[in-house]
């Protein structure tokens, strides 16, 4: 393998979510990955088909089942040779299969036990199960997100079980890794998304206790709530995104919406943004996507097309950076971050 992580050894447990995401994003920075599957699919009941499993990229695989001695001892010789080991069960599950970290440090002590679950490995709802949606409703993240008439909006699983979960992971082992290179002595990595959720939420905990964030969905800067960063509907039944904070970006947006000469009140004064956003809303439905993209085209304005899956695939951007790559007619997210050591 090539990369930063060349040389570095990591055993992963097979299961869902952040994990096996987790997992690739080590061995697309040149990890050697060695996934410890089950004789039967972790798979949620939902059909899947291999090909599609994007996570498993880069990866070998090695079958164990770790409820037999033959299994246990199968997954205790890859730990031997390993720097990490990642696992996502629920907190106990390891130890009871005889694979908890004392009884991995016993044949490597330097190993990093990199373990990920909801809730933490300790606390009244550790043994609880749940899902990415259930730990951004308990932090308070999935309060914050969605139109201020309704129930708060899902948003994928990308917040709780890749950014506050697998991301909160792979820089915990990162860490823990220098150490044990340094001392010869791994230590468990504890991620819990509803730790990540939380620290992610670090910049808008500290604005609501400044007085500058509404406890209250779509009334605020980055939440919807101002005209200057939202969506709008075009005519043709698609969308745009404004992203138009800075002083020169709105005065941009007012530029090509035909209203620089219009006496409006100031860009932050919180009180007019609801009409701002229905007058803002009345004028790009006057128009298609493809009418507000030319209008902006070139200018400070920030304003985006809200591409569909099919259509960020052929986007030029992407193309020119080769975002996207075809691997035997799968198409993959191109590997990142990017270094500028070539490999």
């Amino acid at each position: 393998m090539n990369g930063p992580l060349a040389g570095v050894r990591v055993l992963e447990m097979e299961t869902v979510g952040p994990v096996p995401w987790a997992g690739m994003m080590l061995a697309d920075m040149g990890a050697r990955v060695i996934r410890v599957a089950r004789p039967v699919a972790a798979d949620m009941g939902i059909a899947r088909d291999a090909r599609f499993e994007l996570t498993l990229r880069g990866k070998q695989s090695v079958m164990a089942d770790l409820k037999t001695e033959a299994g246990r001892e199968t997954a205790l010789a890859l730990v031997a040779d390993a720097d990490v080991l990642l696992e996502g069960m629920r907190p106990g599950v390891m130890e009871r299969l005889g694979l908890g970290p004392q009884a991995c440090w016993q044949r490597n002590a330097a190993l990093v036990y990199g373990r990920i679950t909801g809730w933490g490995q300790a606390g009244p709802l550790a043994q609880e199960v749940g899902h990415d949606i259930n730990y951004l409703a308990l932090s308070g993240v999935l309060h914050a997100i969605g139109p201020a008439d309704g129930p708060p909006t899902v948003p994928l699983n990308l917040i709780g079980d890749f950014g506050a979960g697998g991301m909160l992971l792979l820089v915990g082992v990162m860490a823990a890794l220098l150490q044990a290179r340094a001392s010869g002595q791994g230590q468990v990595v504890d991620a819990a998304m509803v730790d990540g959720a939380l620290a992610m939420l670090a910049p808008i905990l500290g604005r609501w206790q400044a007085g500058q964030w509404h406890d209250r969905r779509a009334s605020n800067l980055l939440d919807g709530g101002a005209h200057f960063y939202t969506t709008y509907a075009t005519a043709d039944g698609q969308a745009v995104a404004v992203g138009a904070i800075e002083p020169r970006f709105y005065a941009a947006l007012l530029l090509g919406l035909g209203m620089q000469d219009e006496a409006l009140p100031a860009q932050h004064v919180q009180t007019a943004w609801p009409d701002m956003r229905a007058r803002f809303a009345a004028i790009f439905a006057q128009h298609t996507r493809e009418h507000w993209l030319q209008v902006f085209e070139g200018t400070e304005a920030c304003v985006t097309p809200v591409l569909s899956l099919a259509e960020a695939c052929r986007h030029p951007h992407f193309t020119v950076r080769g975002n996207f790559q075809n691997v035997e007619q799968v198409l993959h997210p191109a590997p990142a971050p990017r270094f500028s050591t070539p490999t």
